[in-house]
């Protein structure tokens, strides 16, 4: 213990220059304080100034010290020398000592030095051209073709040459993820193969021996498992083929002399249409085996929130040491030693209980943080239809409304161009907008905007430019948006602790897309027509919209073949001249009367009642839950014709209100729920004041 006090010194006053591991195995208590009186380096006093000035919560202004003076330690610098390079490879070598010093010790992984890069940022001492985050600037973006084609050991450098010049070619008229893609399949699956089996190819006249050798190596992917995208490796070898035969007739002196006889036979292509039906096929069942789940699942999300959100609102209204009983189970608030230094800072102190039964601490702010977002993913899924990428990118523009003559409000969820570059719009159900409003407050909350950000797009390896992104949450020193992998394995996570009480979810993974697949079954299944559902998918061809909805083909294609001939029927010739006012009128009184006792009806434009008026049947019914008194009434009214009905033995009429009993008490149940989601206040702007003189206007 004597000695710490003299290696310190040593260190502060750069008579030692240790090496990183061994800094990291001895660490000293409030090294950076020491470190920064023994420097007397203006510059460095001005950024522990901009430290302190930065929106960063104690323990990250304290990390943001520490790692600077550990970094101008280790590697004998004064700050103006600091370069963001040299603070990422101070970075990767911390990450390696800390993972030496604490094999498997994940936490140790943990890349630092994030509240450092941010601050010296905003000093400015950085270039202009230097990512604003750390994550931004370790973010490789995308490869050329030649760093592509290079991952790959392909001998012949004649045919690499080639394979750069074609992916070249193709680059103009596709984009960055899809090119990747092709260069894995004709590159890696294809050419590199090839060369496995005969080291000495030195053309594309492939042998019939070389090509079943070849053919036999692709049905099992490298870890040895049977692969099932065969068909997607031999029809881009195929158009690798014909596209030189094509490009050799218009520039023969670049290509022709690499123009052969494709190896692959018509014959392989045979079946492909039945191999494709057996993967929507395969679809079908899995969205048939998870549609019954879907409920169970909201429910589990829900609940989960519901307990956190409101164990969280009570534990906030006691007081240090006091107990309380939530849902029949007693808590006491707690407030540990670490607690106590972020308080003697001012720094915000996280809502922590102990469960008085189990003794377990529990931090509640973060469960309920972790919970809500479980929740707004799951919902906004299940409403929406969004693919999972949609759902990461929608921000606050992308909330609109259309103010109906009458008055009336209709929400607008706009949806930007993603997989087929076609922007959509969405009209917002209640429980959509009531999941978008929650998310808007939970970021407003503070009386700061949300906050406006960059997101990194995984396919196309580009950055964003900042939005204010609806799915963000603060990650460390800094707001980060959630990527897709975070998305499924939250809901992964909710699929694996249902799988403990619930046998059906044992052996089975809901994913993102599964919730669009069963949103577009919901939709056609309720009678909504399928060009109107490939239309809220965003779909560029029905059968894609075909492919998705899990019912028998017959019924599709006779809906379908139905409408078509309806509508050619009733519709001019041009069909697509500007409306009239009476049919604007109609479509606006349709709105009108869709609005029925009990609520209002989700039956789309154009279409008649398919349930008779049946509205306790009908599931395009969306009762309002000021009727919950009416739905009493009738339950009482069809228990009194069911007792009647069993005395007198009618059997059919006692089934038919079975039914209808069954129905009305779901859709009471789903009422009922919609009542207990806390009311969510927007709040209400204020205008702006005009700015006094010596203030800057926001």
């Amino acid at each position: 213990m004597a000695i710490t006090p003299g290696v310190r010194s040593l260190f502060c006053l750069r008579v030692i220059q240790p090496s990183l591991v061994a800094f990291r195995l001895n660490p000293f208590q409030n090294y950076a304080s020491f470190f920064i009186s023994a420097q007397v380096d203006p510059l460095l006093d001005e950024y522990v100034a901009h430290v302190q000035d930065h929106h960063l919560r104690h323990i990250h202004r304290r990390e943001a010290l520490s790692e600077l003076c550990a970094l101008l330690t280790v590697q004998g610098v004064s700050l103006d020398d600091v370069t963001a390079p040299a603070i990422l490879h101070f970075a990767q070598a911390n990450r390696r000592a800390r993972s030496t010093l604490q094999p498997g010790n994940t936490a140790a992984n943990r890349l630092t030095g994030q509240g450092m890069w941010n601050v010296l940022h905003s000093m400015g001492r950085f270039p202009s051209s230097t990512p604003p985050t750390m994550r931004a600037a370790l973010m490789r973006g995308q490869r050329t073709v030649e760093e592509m084609v290079d991952q790959y050991p392909i001998g012949n450098h004649a045919v690499k040459r080639l394979l750069v010049e074609y992916f070249t070619r193709r680059r103009v008229d596709t984009d960055y993820s899809t090119l990747k893609n092709l260069v894995l399949l004709v590159a890696h699956h294809f050419w590199e193969k090839i060369e496995r089996v005969n080291p000495h190819q030195a053309d594309l006249r492939i042998s019939p021996e070389h090509y079943a050798a070849w053919r036999q190596m692709i049905t099992v992917k490298d870890d040895g498992k049977p692969r099932i995208g065969q068909d997607a490796i031999v029809i881009a070898v195929r158009s690798f083929y014909y596209d030189l035969h094509t490009w050799a007739a218009e520039e023969p002196e670049r290509w022709a002399a690499w123009v052969a006889p494709c190896p692959v036979p018509p014959s392989e292509l045979r079946g492909l249409g039945s191999r494709r039906r057996r993967i929507n096929e395969r679809s079908a069942d899995r969205t048939r085996q998870r549609q019954p789940l879907l409920p169970l699942l909201v429910e589990h999300v829900e609940t989960r929130y519901d307990r956190a959100r409101l164990l969280l609102e009570q534990a906030n209204k006691v007081t240090e040491n006091e107990a309380f009983v939530h849902d029949g189970t007693a808590y006491r608030r707690v407030i540990t030693e670490s607690d106590r230094k972020l308080l003697r800072h001012g720094d915000a102190v996280p809502t922590r209980v102990r469960d008085e039964l189990t003794g377990d601490l529990i931090h509640i702010g973060t469960e309920e943080e972790s919970a809500f977002w479980d929740w707004a993913a799951v919902e906004t899924l299940r409403h929406s239809g969004v693919r999972v990428e949609e759902l990461c990118e929608l921000t606050h523009l992308s909330v609109r409304q259309y103010e109906r003559p009458n008055g009336e409000l209709i929400a607008l969820l706009v949806i930007a161009p993603s997989k087929t570059d076609r922007e959509r719009v969405i009209p917002m159900s209640a429980e959509l907008f009531h999941v978008i409003a929650s998310i808007i407050r939970r970021h407003t909350r503070n009386g700061r905007p949300i906050p406006i950000i960059t997101r990194y797009d995984p396919h196309d390896k580009e950055w964003s430019a900042p939005m204010p992104f609806l799915f963000q949450r603060q990650n460390g020193t800094t707001p980060a948006v959630f990527c897709t992998g975070t998305i499924q394995e939250m809901i992964s996570r909710r699929g694996n602790a249902l799988a403990e009480v619930h046998r059906g979810f044992r052996g089975l993974k809901f994913t993102p897309h599964d919730f669009r697949r069963i949103f577009a079954t919901e939709l056609v299944n309720s009678g909504l027509p399928i060009h109107i559902g490939a239309a809220l998918l965003g779909h560029l061809s029905v059968q894609t919209t075909r492919s998705y909805v899990a019912v028998f083909d017959d019924d599709v294609i006779r809906h379908y073949q139905e409408f078509l001939h309806h509508r050619r029927q009733v519709r001019p010739e041009d069909e697509y001249r500007d409306t009239t006012d009476q049919e604007w009128a109609e479509f606006e009184e349709h709105f009108d009367r869709r609005k029925v006792e009990l609520g209002s009806c989700g039956r789309p434009y154009g279409t008649p009642c398919q349930h008779e008026h049946a509205c306790i049947r009908c599931p395009m019914l969306h009762v309002n839950p000021k009727m919950l008194g009416r739905l009493e009434e009738l339950e009482a009214d069809l228990l009194t014709r069911l007792q009647r009905a069993t005395e007198e033995g009618w059997v059919g009429e006692i089934e038919g209100i079975n039914l209808t009993l069954a129905l009305l008490r779901g859709k009471r149940d789903e009422a009922q729920r919609r009542i207990r989601r806390p009311a969510v206040d927007l709040g209400i702007p204020e205008p702006r004041s005009a700015s006094r003189p010596g203030e800057g206007s926001e």
